[in-house]
């Protein structure tokens, strides 16, 4: 049973990790009209005219940004790894309920960045310029919160009802006292 539970849980992990490292190393979190042309815009770089550019500005919200996505990878991938070394050493509550514990805070970690770009740009970007809009890196980024931490609650809850199993079948129950 605890296979399954932390089968579960990994494999949601890993969906998440691969979704937190794609987000987090495109270039597509924001589309807009630049001088006429379109522009994107992501962490790392923003592309005019498909010509690529390191941000040369660095503004706070984007170091905050930045640092919150790679934890959030670094988080998701120490989860993903605790659930997988639950199947190589037997059944391991506490790996698996660590591996839980990191995959929920690696979505936490996920939504504060998203949180913080997603205010800033939309009060910065939102006066400055008409047509823009939020990517598809961007909303891979938020399924990859729902991923992680679904991934987590599973592992979590799952090692929880485990344990509330093995307890109610350890226990013996009480004997019959027959009237006489």
């Amino acid at each position: 049973m605890l296979y399954t539970l932390a089968g579960g849980g990994t494999l949601c992990g890993v969906a998440a990790l691969v979704l937190l490292i794609v987000s987090t190393a495109t270039d597509f979190w924001m589309q807009y009209r630049y001088s006429g042309s379109s522009a994107n815009q992501g962490l790392w770089r923003f592309c005019i005219n498909h010509k690529c550019h390191a941000h040369t500005i660095t503004v706070a919200f984007w170091d905050a940004t930045r640092a919150f996505m790679l934890l959030a990878v670094l988080s998701c991938f120490a989860g993903v790894v605790l659930g997988l070394s639950a199947f190589t050493n037997g059944t391991k509550n506490k790996r698996v309920r660590m591996g839980g514990i990191a995959l929920v805070f690696s979505g936490f970690l996920a939504l504060l960045a998203l949180s913080i770009y997603t205010g800033v740009t939309v009060t910065f970007f939102g006066k400055r310029f008409l047509d823009w809009r939020f990517s598809w890196s961007y909303i891979i980024g938020w399924v990859a919160i729902i991923l992680a931490f679904a991934a987590g609650i599973y592992s979590i809850s799952g090692v929880f009802q485990l344990c509330a199993y093995q307890r109610t079948t350890a226990e013996p129950s009480p004997p019959n006292v027959s009237d006489s």
